[in-house]
């Protein structure tokens, strides 16, 4: 690439460098764009590689150790504090002033001079604070004056001396009070927005949000232009898109430059530029936004348009993931519903985990009729959303009431829990959190348990008492709940109440991951990513962030993007998924490619197969089965490439032995059987579709179908390869039917030939009758066609 591939790699070194040492700018609204983006201190962001971690969503983790670069700069700079601490102790009292008053005078010369313009005192400076109708103004102020100008006294008094003048220009004035004005239509647009859940009140905020977005309120074209861009409450336009973007990054809108390089790395209404959109994507990292670390983090993780590092991907994933770690609630948070649309497909209703509008109902009928079960089945629903539920605490609240006065110990728990976190709906009380959390342990519940063991932890309406937090956390880890697992985990590894012991956190943390938690991930990729407890490992701790990443707030999208595929809207869905494939979501590149597929209208239809093909190649590179037989058949057909047998078969090879595919395996009998791609080879053949049928019953009916005809071909091979006059010359029939042979061939001719005769002389015996008679019962009759010639 030249001096743009210098460009591109002084401009990532300088985001690698800078990343951690910026604050996080860029603030979201909603989850249809990135997370609201929360200020890390600088101590917070340097810390890559120190054994120690901190405290994140509820986990103490203390400085385990210090490097000796850090004990030395810590050294130095305490002896230089002593080195200042006693020339200021040599120093007199009237140097110390002295030194004060200088100070005062340069910070005085430093500060900007605000001039009076117009007004009777123009050109001369403002005095702050002044005393108008008996109230000190510190600064300018639009008090007195009806056109809402703001203007300063140059005198303190003001009634006394009348001595003031404008602060601002009329322009200055006019521009101030028209951002004042888009600001106050942005603020009715977001209210409505957020307090309304109908669709089309919803349409009627982002009207609102349009009005303020003309009068160049940035956040208010930001919500536009991704509206714009996925069609959300208004008519999807890639083009105005576009150029909402294009100014907003010209403003320094990290959320614009993100978006843009989006559309330079899709070819979205311009020409595909992986190098514009990875320059896009650095300064909008370096400007805070969330998504645009985790793309260069999946982007150096796969080396796409950039080279492979491991230890880049990690400094950009893990940033987000203490992001999103520091979200994480008591509850858990939401629910990411991972949908796979080619899985839907073949099995309808089956692959999604979706719950049917009458099966909720059902169960919302025997949650009013008082099953127990239901009520906290529904509250759990509710309370984290997900599987075609959304998320409600005031729904949650009620079903879990409704159980607790039944005495269901689980309802209780969670009305501790929700008690504890505290919400819009439920205010926060450690004190019936704790009620509700002993009622629930006292019956032996692992969720009451944990959630005792937390309040015993944080002293939540208790003393502090670590001894009983890990008796309770030992109890509710012994049942299995994850929670107590984690925060077992969590007291090993920071030696709290224990004996610090790094390999029982590991034990406990790797337990707590296999539910899910998503806490527990973090803490794993920490201590991956120090070598604490284990061998140093980029790769994994990678992984472990990756995964956490992708549980934050904009995952959330994948249910908007499939909403949007199931209302038949697949252009709004495909450029959706896009964003989130972008991100590394292996779900999103096979839901992109599997639309792209089936020819999106959004897309060239030249250019639909070549897009698809990436797309599955990014996500088989994740190791997604179909995706990976998807490539082989793209190969093999030549669709968005040229056929080439020989890497469809590589695909099919490496589907059949990494992930055992019951189709890779029927496809490698199939080409071995053609020898397309490979020699042929029959008994190969015969041996991959029996592994076909070993490793799916749903693959033994063509299984059963290919080895008939591969039975018939070989048969005939056969033949065609044998000499007949010699098989013939070889056979010995006094050996194979005895010496007589002749004489029972010989019998058996003549008993056929008998038995042919005594047929024949049966049908000469039948007389036909004359035509004018008609047979008294015609139907024994043959018809005259069929009867003998006489």
């Amino acid at each position: 690439m030249g001096w743009r591939a210098l460009v591109v790699a002084l401009g990532l070194s300088l985001a690698l460098l800078c990343a951690g040492a910026l604050p996080a700018a860029d603030e979201e609204g909603n989850q249809d764009e990135s997370l609201d983006s929360k200020t890390l201190s600088a101590e917070d962001q340097v810390k890559d590689h120190s054994t120690g971690t901190r405290v994140v969503a509820g986990q103490i983790f203390l400085e385990s150790g210090k490097s000796d670069s850090q004990s030395e700069d810590e050294e130095n700079f305490h002896s230089q504090e002593e080195e200042k601490e006693n020339s200021l102790e040599e120093l007199n009292s009237l140097e110390m002033s002295n030194l004060l008053n200088k100070d005062l005078e340069e910070a005085e010369m430093q500060s900007p001079v605000l001039t009076a313009i117009g007004g009777t005192a123009d050109g001369e400076p403002c005095h702050f604070p002044f005393l108008f109708m008996e109230k000190e103004y510190a600064e300018c102020t639009a008090d007195g004056r009806e056109d809402g100008r703001l203007w300063c006294a140059t005198t303190y008094d003001y009634k006394k001396d009348q001595k003031w003048g404008f602060c601002e220009s009329e322009e200055q004035s006019n521009k101030r009070r028209q951002m004042q004005e888009a600001e106050d239509v942005y603020q009715i647009g977001m209210k409505i927005l957020n307090e309304s859940s109908k669709k089309a009140q919803k349409k009627v905020a982002y009207q609102y949000l349009l009005k303020a977005a003309d009068m160049n309120h940035t956040k208010a074209m930001e919500k536009v232009s991704y509206a714009l861009l996925f069609g959300d409450y208004l008519k999807q336009n890639i083009q105005s898109s576009k150029e909402l973007l294009e100014k907003l990054t010209e403003e320094g809108s990290p959320k614009g430059q993100m978006a843009l390089g989006f559309l330079y790395a899709s070819g979205l209404g311009v020409n595909s530029s992986q190098a514009k959109a990875l320059v896009y994507y650095t300064f909008g990292a370096l400007g805070g936004n969330l998504i645009a670390h985790m793309i260069l983090g999946y982007r150096y993780w796969a080396g796409i348009g950039v080279l492979q590092s491991c230890e880049s991907a990690l400094t950009h994933y893990r940033l987000v993931a203490n992001h999103v770690a520091s979200d994480i609630s008591l509850t858990g948070g939401t629910v990411v519903q991972r949908i796979r649309l080619a899985d839907e497909v073949e099995n309808p209703g089956m692959a999604s985990g979706m719950l049917e509008e009458d099966l909720i109902q059902y169960y919302q009928f025997l949650a009013e009729k008082g099953d127990v079960q239901a009520q906290v089945g529904l509250g759990q629903l509710h309370l984290h959303g997900g599987r075609g539920v959304e998320q409600n605490h005031q729904r949650a609240f009620e079903y879990f009431n409704q159980a607790a006065n039944a005495g269901n110990s689980h309802a209780m728990a969670f009305l501790g829990k929700m008690y504890s976190e505290g919400s819009d709906v439920v205010p926060q009380s450690n004190e019936t959190a704790l009620q509700y959390f002993k009622k629930a342990a006292d019956m032996g519940n692992p969720v009451g348990q944990s959630g005792l063991g937390m309040a015993y932890l944080y002293g939540r309406g208790v003393p502090v008492n670590y001894e009983l937090a890990l008796k309770y956390f030992q109890k509710a880890a012994e049942q299995g709940w994850v929670d107590g697992q984690l925060q077992l985990g969590s007291m090993y590894y920071n030696g709290i109440g224990v004996k610090k012991d790094y390999k029982q956190a590991l034990k406990y943390f790797n337990l707590a991951s296999q539910g899910g938690h998503i806490l527990a991930f973090y803490n794993l990729a920490q201590m991956h990513a120090t070598g604490t407890g284990v061998m140093r490992s980029c790769h994994t701790a990678v992984e472990l962030f990756k995964n956490v990443c992708e549980r934050g707030r904009w995952s959330e999208r994948l249910m908007t993007a499939y909403n949007s595929y199931k209302d038949g809207d697949s252009n709004s869905a495909v450029v959706q998924y896009l964003l989130l494939a972008e991100q590394g979501y292996e779900v999103a590149q096979s839901n992109a490619a599997f639309i792209l597929d089936q020819k999106a209208s959004i897309v060239g239809e030249n250019e639909t197969y070549p897009r698809a093909l990436l797309h599955w190649n990014r996500a088989a590179s994740q190791g997604y089965t179909v995706a990976r037989i998807k490539l082989g058949d793209y190969h093999f057909y030549g669709f968005g490439t040229d056929v080439d047998y020989e890497t469809a078969f590589i695909h099919y090879r490496l589907a059949s032995e990494q992930q055992h595919s019951a189709q890779a395996m029927f496809n490698l009998g199939y080409m071995h059987e053609k020898g397309l791609g490979i020699k042929q080879d029959i008994h190969l053949a015969k041996r991959f579709y029996d592994m076909a049928a070993e490793a799916s019953p749903d693959a033994q009916v063509p299984v059963f179908l290919a080895l008939c005809k591969l039975g018939v071909i070989y048969s005939l091979q056969y033949v065609r390869e044998i000499n007949m006059r010699e098989v013939f010359s070889h056979i010995d029939m006094d050996q194979l039917l005895g010496p007589e042979w002749d004489l029972y061939l010989m019998t058996i001719i003549a008993l056929l030939l008998g038995t042919i005769i005594a047929y024949r002389q049966r049908q000469h015996q039948a007389i036909p009758r004359p035509a004018g008679l008609r047979p008294a019962v015609p139907q024994q009759e043959p018809p005259p066609e069929h009867q003998p010639p006489q």
